[in-house]
């Protein structure tokens, strides 16, 4: 996988402590296939002025959030909720490691940045509905860019996971290695 495909629209959700219940409703957990996850992503969650329900995840290929993003169960399928819409990273201060995980060996980037970091993103970025991302994954830096407003990021990112992710997930790379 390419760094320019870790790139794209980017979805603010700004809260903590999106959990894997909100993420993907336990009803949708029968599937053993990831494509009927597709219309159900987020759709349980309940944040004032949004409805998950009419969120064009196809518009979309990055999720910024804040702090212990992905706590609760610890379920796949609230990673791959997210593959299979497209997304290609999620950014947030912090991950719960289960979560983190799954994304790595799904080939989904998690970029962990500090809390005063997401903070200014979310600043910054507070009336733009338009923000464009581009992850550089060998050099570790990361661009927003929207209504005129631009803020560079580096971030760190173990050599296995940088890795894994760039093959597209575990399966791939174990593939293509082994």
């Amino acid at each position: 996988m390419k760094s320019e495909e870790f790139s794209g629209k980017a979805f603010l959700l700004d809260r903590n402590n999106i959990n894997t219940d909100e993420i993907i409703p336990a009803k949708y957990l029968t599937h053993i296939e990831k494509l009927p996850l597709k219309t159900h992503l987020l759709e349980d969650l309940i944040l004032d002025g949004l409805d998950p329900k009419k969120i064009s995840w196809d518009e979309y290929n990055i999720l910024i959030s804040r702090t212990n993003f992905g706590c609760g169960s610890s379920r796949e399928m609230a990673v791959w909720a997210f593959e299979v819409n497209g997304i290609s990273a999620i950014i947030a201060s912090s991950f719960a490691r289960i979560f983190r995980e799954n994304a790595v060996n799904s080939g989904i980037l998690p970029i962990e940045l500090g809390s005063e970091k997401i903070n200014q993103i979310f600043l910054t970025f507070t009336d733009s509905q338009d923000v464009e991302v581009a992850i550089d994954l060998t050099s570790q830096i990361l661009t927003l860019q929207g209504s005129k407003k631009k803020l560079d990021f580096s971030f760190l990112i173990s050599t296995f996971d940088k890795m894994v992710v760039s093959h597209g997930g575990l399966v791939n790379f174990a593939v293509e290695n082994y």
